[in-house]
């Protein structure tokens, strides 16, 4: 009998702890709707997470939409703002280790032409080959904040 409570006291330590988690969440590409826009999530390059500090997860279909949400909603206090880059579809970095494009050549999903890159050097390489402007998070909110 003893052994049984263990087990049965050690599964729902486990559940509650899995429960708890406040990292980011995979996107199910196809499957999940973008927080603000309500459009399904396809886009592999494109997407980005919000993660509050009570650990809630909005997701996104674009970084651009992402940043208009958090426009809308200044009162929401946010932990991470995480965003899909170009070198590895559907990973996900910071939104502060990124280096941004805007090139009418490279379209995203909400029509802001933004594309995130791991790298400045790869994001320059692109740059050079498609055009556009390079941000980094904080020029690209007072760029799209305008």
């Amino acid at each position: 009998m003893k052994i049984v409570s263990k087990f049965c006291f050690v599964t729902i330590a486990l559940f509650l702890m899995a429960s708890c988690t406040t990292g980011p969440k995979s996107i199910d590409y196809g499957n999940d709707g973008c927080h603000s826009c309500k459009m399904t999530i396809i886009d592999k390059i494109h997407g980005a997470e919000l993660i509050t500090d009570k650990g809630k997860v909005f997701k996104f279909d674009a970084t651009e939409c992402m940043l208009n949400y958090i426009m809308a909603n200044e009162e929401l206090s946010a932990r991470s703002l995480l965003t899909n880059y170009y070198e590895t579809p559907t990973a996900l970095i910071p939104t502060k280790e990124a280096t941004f494009l805007i090139s009418e050549k490279m379209p995203s999903p909400m029509g802001a032409n933004l594309t995130a890159f791991k790298t400045k050097e790869s994001a320059v390489k692109m740059q050079i080959e498609k055009g556009g402007e390079l941000y980094t998070w904080e020029t690209l909110k007072n760029h799209l904040e305008r």
